[in-house]
């Protein structure tokens, strides 16, 4: 371990221009042969991860040790006053990263961030950008921008998975012909969270629509919730999800019904039963599938479970909305080994150990072959083949802004609020 450094230097989420992409790192002091990495990972990620910084350590003679804290924003900066700081931290969230820029060192400092940003997927270089230079880069990725679908339902109903908005629009006037079901899954209840499957929906239109310049404008307050651009965007939610016959029960049940319940999407029984056809989530959500239909995923059986993104809406731009993980480096702590160490986990093939977990690399060059099975793979070359990438913009929202924009955004879909009244109150919490 080597020594503590400052702690807490708040930073505004930063404009996108001017980051600081040129020159390689220069040199750094030799290394001690031991490297440690603090993270927020789950059981199966963490050793999955360890594995392949072992692999990796041991062709390099170095020592590599990754800690998963169960609290990871709040343990981190326990550990950055106690001086216990690891050379490496993994953020799950780029604003607690972007919190804490003062304890850590620019990467163009320890890595070739130019070499490593033109892997990426448009949009991941800048998420932890402060006083125009780049402090963390994705290890690993989630996507909330894929429609799971029952391949043996649309097969029985003759549909077709949609590949545009005009072919999504068709689909679903066509289910509501039919009386076959509700185009649409859509639930957002969850608990104290109720309303983040909501927000979700209107980031991907905000992102597709505007692009990721704009999308940070909003996530940093200078673009209002009540602005024509945003107006938009929700009027696009409403009409495709509160429109009489989109969802089961309308807004009112939306607002009430969990978000993970999917046994509606492999349901038989037709419109009486519930039954629906698409669900936009993310890809934690075969989690949330029922038992049956996880035993023949586990199985390698496909057979009810499909996948195809959000096609953009007219005049948009299909970027990919999700998540993941970036790491950065702390002052005081970059040495040769450090230096090797960061630029492995930077690359493509630390992802190699952990697709098998449902891990997606947020790189567009990665061999979407070594992804386990074809759902994966779908979800995997969504991310490879996006023009843009936007991180889930609530979570990085000041959380007081982000607490109001699920309650009022749940108002909202419950038809207890409209957009205008919705978006003021949410603007007022900046």
């Amino acid at each position: 371990m080597k020594l503590g450094t400052r702690f807490l230097a708040v930073a505004a989420v930063s404009a996108l221009a001017a980051v600081s992409l040129t020159g390689c790192a220069a040199s750094a002091p030799e290394g001690d042969g031991k490297v440690s990495i603090f993270g927020g990972y789950g059981e199966a990620d963490s050793k999955a991860f360890q594995a392949a910084l072992t692999e990796f350590g041991d062709a390099n003679g170095i020592e590599i040790t990754f800690t998963s804290l169960a609290s990871f924003d709040k343990d981190i900066k326990v550990k950055i006053e106690a001086g216990q700081e690891p050379d490496i931290a993994l953020w799950p969230q780029p604003g607690g990263l972007k919190d804490l820029a003062d304890n850590l060192v620019p990467l163009k400092d320890v890595v070739d961030v130019a070499a490593i940003s033109a892997t990426l997927v448009p949009g991941w270089d800048k998420l932890a950008v402060v006083d125009g230079d780049i402090y963390g880069l994705p290890v690993s990725a989630n996507v909330k921008s894929m429609v799971f679908y029952n391949p043996v339902a649309f097969q029985k109903a003759g549909y077709a998975a949609p590949t545009s908005e005009a072919e999504l629009q068709a689909l679903e006037a066509k289910i509501v012909a039919d009386k076959a079901g509700y185009p649409w899954c859509a639930g957002i209840e969850s608990g104290g969270a109720t309303g983040w499957a909501f927000t979700d929906w209107l980031e991907q239109y905000v992102l597709d629509l505007y692009g990721s310049e704009k999308y940070a404008q909003w996530v940093s307050g200078e673009l209002d919730f009540a602005s024509p651009e945003i107006t938009a965007a929700a009027e696009l939610v409403q009409k495709r999800l509160l429109a009489e016959g989109q969802v089961n029960g309308g807004g009112k049940s939306m607002a009430t019904d969990g978000f993970g319940n999917t046994a509606p999407l492999f349901e038989t029984g037709g419109k009486a039963k519930g039954q629906c056809f698409m669900l936009r989530q993310g890809s934690f959500i075969t989690g949330f599938f029922p038992e049956k239909i996880k035993a023949e995923m586990a199985a390698g059986d496909y057979t009810h479970v499909g996948a195809f993104p959000l096609p953009a809406p007219e005049g948009g731009t299909a970027g990919v909305l999700g998540g993941g993980d970036l790491a950065a480096v702390f002052a005081g702590h970059v040495d040769s080994d450090v230096k090797k160490v960061a630029e492995f986990i930077y690359s493509t093939k630390v992802a190699e150990k952990m697709v098998s977990n449902g891990v997606i690399s947020p790189h567009k060059d990665f061999n979407t072959a070594l992804y386990p099975n074809e759902l994966n793979k779908k979800i995997g070359e969504a991310m490879a083949a996006a023009p843009l990438f936007g991180f889930d913009a609530s979570d990085q929202m000041p959380s007081e802004v982000n607490a109001e924009f699920w309650l009022a955004g749940t108002d909202f879909v419950a038809g207890k609020a409209t957009w205008a009244e919705a978006a003021a109150r949410i603007d007022a919490k900046y």
